[in-house]
């Protein structure tokens, strides 16, 4: 088992982005960006922070749960923390306070990870078998 712990809470928040900037934290839609540009950008902030934080709200819930799963599955990351939580926000349209699920994912860098990265760098031999000759 492991060191993973799971917290769900539920309150009630008015999201505030300006005092909610962490410096390895993706906060994740389902519909800006590509499902692989954010397993890439998570594996730079394990690289450069050792550990990264994805956040998402709603129907992302689902993105950044994949998002994770790859990141574990391919050895790159392990689970530090989970948590759930509600919050309220205004809907646009209906004027009004609606509540919306929340969760964060912080993942750890794996023991794995920097091999991993550096088998990653390494160039794709030629796909007809041939060597490249070096140029002098």
């Amino acid at each position: 088992m492991s060191n993973m712990t799971v917290e769900t809470v539920s309150k009630t928040d008015i999201v505030d982005n300006s005092a909610d900037q962490h410096k390895n934290r993706i906060q994740v839609s389902n519909t800006k960006k590509p499902l692989f540009f954010y397993v890439n950008l998570a594996k730079r902030y394990i690289q450069q922070h050792n550990e990264v934080e994805l956040s998402a709200l709603g129907m992302a819930i689902t993105t950044v749960v994949t998002i994770s799963e790859i990141l574990k599955n391919t050895g790159f990351a392990t689970d530090k923390k989970v948590s759930t939580s509600t919050v309220g926000m205004k809907d646009e349209t209906k004027g009004r306070m609606v509540q919306k699920a929340r969760i964060e994912i912080v993942l750890g860098k794996s023991d794995k990870f920097d091999a991993l990265m550096s088998a990653n760098e390494k160039p794709a031999p030629e796909a007809n078998g041939k060597k490249e000759e070096s140029k002098k």
